[in-house]
């Protein structure tokens, strides 16, 4: 008769990882931080975070939060941290249109409606146009009703060939510039959904007369922004550039999540076309 195999509990931890050890380790690995440098941050030991990326240690739940804010993990992985290790969410997902929100969206709106005659926008973490301004209306004219369903998305807008891109006289560098944003904020927060919207928006195919003419000439001429927004339009080509806000110290993960996306006019016939229009 075979003997029963014995297996020390200490060994199968470190061989079999906690859930939430497992996801420690990769938003470290993430963040390019060694255990030293990230126990320095968060106010512990490298033994001790070892211990808890090893599933050897059980983090409290105040040690969670710790080590996600030095990571700066956001509010809604937080969540899901917490939830790994049997713990309580922390922060609240509203939705917008909730009364808890209210003021929130009441400030947006206002921000928006202020911004008029130039165009603005409120987007999600996927960027989704939550909420947009009537002068909107100049980016949006056109567009099929297909990238408009469930809702507008700034990236499918921007780089389908039956959206923005068929207009956009700099359409290489909008492109070069979108995709490499994407990637980065796909990396940098683990969201495996915004992963799958670079893949999709990646691989659209450029539009019949995208080719590189326009893209040529935009580079030469002087600019203080290095990738404007040049559009080709019935009015002429205007040219913007954006800006982007968020809220400071959110606790709701809905709220953490939101941008304002301000666009401005780059010059004088641009700015005038716009207010034209907006009259």
């Amino acid at each position: 008769m075979t003997a029963p195999t014995w297996r020390c509990p200490i060994l199968l931890g470190m061989e079999q990882p906690s859930r939430v050890g497992a996801l420690l380790r990769q938003w470290r690995q993430r963040r390019r931080l060694s255990q030293l440098a990230l126990a320095n941050l968060a106010g512990t030991s490298a033994r001790h975070l070892s211990y808890m990326e090893n599933g050897r240690a059980r983090p409290s739940r105040a040690m969670l939060l710790r080590l996600s804010a030095a990571l700066d993990v956001p509010l809604r992985e937080r969540n899901t941290l917490l939830l790994a290790a049997d713990y309580a969410p922390a922060y609240q997902e509203s939705s917008l249109d909730d009364r808890y929100m209210a003021s929130i969206r009441a400030a947006l709106e206002t921000m928006l409606t202020a911004h008029e005659p130039y165009p603005a926008v409120v987007v999600d973490r996927l960027w989704n146009v939550l909420l947009g301004n009537r002068a909107m209306g100049v980016l949006m004219d056109g567009i099929p009703p297909h990238l408009l369903q469930p809702r507008p998305n700034v990236f499918r807008l921007a780089l389908h060939p039956e959206g923005l891109a068929a207009r956009l006289a700099n359409l290489g560098e909008v492109r070069a510039l979108f995709l490499e944003r994407l990637s980065r904020q796909a990396d940098a927060t683990g969201d495996a959904d915004l992963q799958a919207l670079y893949e999709e928006v990646s691989a659209y195919p450029l539009p019949p007369d995208g080719d590189t003419p326009g893209d040529a000439a935009s580079r030469h001429r002087p600019s203080p922004i290095q990738v404007p927004l040049r559009m080709r339009t019935p009015f002429g080509e205007l040219a913007m550039f954006s800006t982007m806000a968020t809220f400071g110290a959110p606790a709701d993960v809905t709220l953490s999540e939101l941008a304002i996306e301000l666009f401005y006019p780059l010059d004088d016939f641009t700015a005038d076309t716009l207010r034209s229009l907006h009259r």
